[in-house]
């Protein structure tokens, strides 16, 4: 199948599941499309077990792989989703959460993979350098799904600041993080130093480089924007902003996700606010909340299918996603917690922070897209595996459960400050 083939075929199906589960289900769009297709491909398993000779699972399984998750979504629907995400953050709100934010999307990443790495070392006897690379893959909560769900799970202003900034800042670092602990874990399919410097290097370029790309393209199309008065045009400069900019990133061995969210910032804000008239917002507003909407259901859609790719040769499969989900929400505990500890001298944080911070920090197409980059081998399957179970737990259980959470925990009087 060619590109556009495949793109009409993820579309329709995307459609249809989603009127599956309008009608039916009546589950948040994007959840009620992946457990549609998640049972879809349950279903396709089970008759193809009954009755082999259809082949069903084969093809499914030869679709899944022909449409390249990881390069689909990390070298093209990344940028649009998280420049979409970006765009309806404001920097007023975020530089009030700016200490929080920091240290949950860098030293909150760090003790996470730490977490994880070591106890998945410790449980299934993963050698420490590779169960490191699965600690940093599954650490970053995934923007995608994070800000799908807090649409309608009505937290407290600052609160939802903190789990949105957090999780379009966090997925960037965190994949800066995956390729340092890729290159030491697979030295031969390094693209760079593995040494100190080579580390430090690597870092600035991708992070640093990529925050001043994403600020400094933003800065011009809002030159451009302020001369232009034609809806039509603004929105398509804000898509290449996002496109082209992504991939310039990419081409630049820059961080494309950082450079997303800083120029998704820059725009939401400062464009909108000085360089769009009252029906180019609108319409910027509008197209954006579509992009997101459409992408979003075509994402979910493929995380359902990748089951298809999952393999359970050596392991019990109910013992790998008891470890990996335990240990997934242990880490995102630490991460929550402890900068909430180190900034409460200087920081007043309301009851539930913890909690629904640790809940909601929901996983995604990242961390499969990720753990299906690595080098084949021995352990690639196992983890697979586990990223899977992590990512369909956090996205249909906790994501499901977050809104009566928050509105338990999370409607008293606001308090931070």
């Amino acid at each position: 199948m060619n590109i556009l083939q495949i793109a009409a075929l993820l579309i329709t199906m995307a459609g249809l599941f989603g009127a599956v589960n309008y009608l039916f289900l009546r589950l948040p769009a994007a959840i009620g499309i992946l457990v549609v297709a998640l049972l879809s491909s349950l279903a396709v398993m089970i008759i193809d077990f009954i009755w082999p000779e259809a082949g069903m699972q084969h093809m499914a399984s030869s679709f899944v792989k022909e449409v390249e998750f990881s390069s689909t979504l990390m070298e093209g629907m990344l940028g649009l989703l998280l420049f979409a995400g970006a765009l309806h953050v404001k920097i007023s709100d975020l530089r009030k959460e700016a200490s929080v934010v920091f240290l949950m999307a860098t030293l909150g990443v760090a003790i996470s993979t730490a977490i994880v790495g070591f106890g998945v070392n410790m449980i299934l006897g993963i050698p420490i350098a590779i169960a490191l690379v699965f600690g940093a893959l599954i650490s970053p909560t995934d923007p995608v799904a994070v800000l799908g769900v807090l649409r309608g799970a009505s937290l407290r202003k600052s609160l939802e600041t903190k789990i949105a900034g957090e999780s379009l800042f966090n997925d960037g670092v965190g994949y800066v993080v995956f390729l340092i602990l890729v290159g030491i874990a697979f030295p031969h399919d390094a693209h760079g130093e593995t040494s100190f410097f080579g580390i430090a290097k690597l870092f600035i370029q991708e992070a640093v480089g990529g925050a001043l790309l994403g600020a400094g393209l933003g800065w011009l199309t809002f030159q451009l924007m302020k001369r232009i008065d034609d809806f039509a045009l603004e929105v398509l400069l804000s898509l290449a902003l996002a496109f082209g900019g992504y991939e310039l990133a990419i081409y630049l061995h820059m961080s494309g996700p950082i450079m997303a969210v800083v120029a998704g910032l820059f725009i939401g804000d400062v464009g909108m606010k000085h360089g769009m008239t009252q029906i180019t917002r609108d319409y910027v507003d509008a197209f954006w909340k579509l992009i997101d909407e459409i992408l979003n259901a075509i994402l979910f859609l493929l995380i359902g299918f990748e089951v298809f790719t999952l393999t359970f040769d050596s392991h019990n499969p109910f013992m790998l996603a008891a470890v990996s989900i335990s240990l997934a929400l242990m880490a995102r505990f630490g991460a929550v917690s402890i900068p909430v500890f180190i900034l409460k001298p200087f920081k007043t944080f309301s009851k539930g922070v913890v909690p629904i911070m640790t809940w909601g920090g929901l996983k995604g197409g990242i961390s499969v897209a990720l753990v299906l980059s690595l080098p084949e081998g021995e352990w690639k399957p196992v983890l697979l595996t586990m990223t899977y179970f992590v990512v369909v737990f956090s996205i249909i259980v906790q994501g499901l459960t977050i809104a009566p959470l928050s509105k338990r925990l999370g409607r008293e009087p606001e308090l931070d400050i």
